[in-house]
């Protein structure tokens, strides 16, 4: 078997991850792109209004998506394309909680996926002061043109694993994760007719038959709370990106860092106050965005984090969206 997999990407109308608006697809056969795809569509009902900062990052109006298939009756032309290959995204986690969500809230069941997330394999493989998708494009040689084009974030994202594979000289995804000594992570199978909804789902659901949507916290003036730092969930997937992660927070957040806190100790992070030798994971609030780390528009903790970097401690620089992404927000977030 040669390195065969399909890389995915979303994109979506609001905060809830069942809300896709669009897809790009990219197939590749012995390390080599060799077919790419993508859809607009309507997201499921109930759950299709588009939200101010998504249609902000993307540039998907309502308007772009009207006449088309709605998510549940195009997938399984999306389906079809991916086959059963692996699939791989930049964030899995979001990715496949895409699929999962916007099935579940369409009452349609899904199939497995075994996946990669190239975030983790870049967090591995790179040095990178951001693992957000377009510094890892930019150290793969895949530069993105226009990031958030669903199309051509898959495609960077192949590339990413592409180039990850030819550094680690692994000729299949199967190599590449044995000479990292990783286990590939798997979606099971599910039916929302016979099994339990995802907490994403549930709170969707939640939101709309109660006819409001999830709320939001505004941000706070003044010195934000941090709270207590709980232990990391013992019983956390291993595969998390978040997983075994020392976790600091700094900016204004619009969930609070109390919350941030436990939502990282969930998924199996640990949660600190201020950034040591331990941190390996910081998250700034206040709207950053993986550029700022170029125009210098920074706290505190974040230079720091910098100074860090460059000594050669192994640290990342999060926004808050690639955050609740990772820990399955309702909050509207981008990848």
């Amino acid at each position: 078997m040669g390195l065969d997999f399909t890389a995915i990407d979303f994109e979506t109308a609001n905060g809830f991850r069942g809300s896709p608006c669009a897809v790009g697809l990219t197939k590749v056969r012995g390390g080599q792109i060799v077919d790419e795809a993508s859809w607009l569509m309507r997201p499921p009902p109930n759950h299709d209004h588009f939200d101010y900062h998504n249609v902000r990052i993307h540039g998907i109006r309502a308007d772009d998506v009207a006449g088309h298939p709605r998510f549940g009756e195009l997938f399984p032309e999306i389906g079809a394309f991916i086959g059963d290959d692996i699939l791989a995204a930049h964030n899995a986690a979001f990715d496949l909680g895409v699929i999962r969500s916007g099935l579940e809230v369409s009452g349609l069941p899904g199939p497995a996926y075994d996946y990669v997330c190239t975030v983790m394999l870049s967090r591995r493989c790179y040095s990178l002061v951001s693992n957000s998708l377009p510094f890892a494009a930019e150290e793969a040689g895949v530069p993105l043109v226009k990031h958030h084009d669903a199309a051509e974030d898959a495609r960077a994202c192949a590339g990413i694993l592409i180039d990850i594979a030819r550094r680690n000289q692994a000729n299949s995804i199967g190599e590449l994760y044995l000479s990292l000594g990783l286990v590939m992570p798997r979606q099971q199978a599910f039916d929302p007719a016979t099994d339990g909804l995802s907490k994403s789902s549930i709170a969707a659901l939640a939101a709309a038959g109660s006819g409001t949507a999830a709320p939001l916290r505004p941000f706070q003036s003044g010195w934000p709370e941090e709270g207590a730092n709980p232990l990391p969930n013992p019983d956390a997937e291993p595969g998390h990106p978040l997983y075994g992660q020392t976790v600091v927070f700094t900016g204004a957040l619009s969930i609070g860092r109390p919350e941030a806190k436990r939502r990282s100790a969930d998924v199996g992070a640990r949660p600190e106050s201020r950034v040591t030798g331990r941190t390996t994971v910081l998250v700034v609030g206040d709207g950053f965005v993986a550029s700022d780390l170029r125009s210098g528009r920074l706290t505190g903790k974040a230079r720091r984090v910098l100074e860090l970097h460059d000594r050669g401690q192994p640290i990342e620089v999060l926004s808050e969206g690639e955050f609740l992404q990772m820990v399955g927000d309702f909050a509207a977030a981008v990848s």
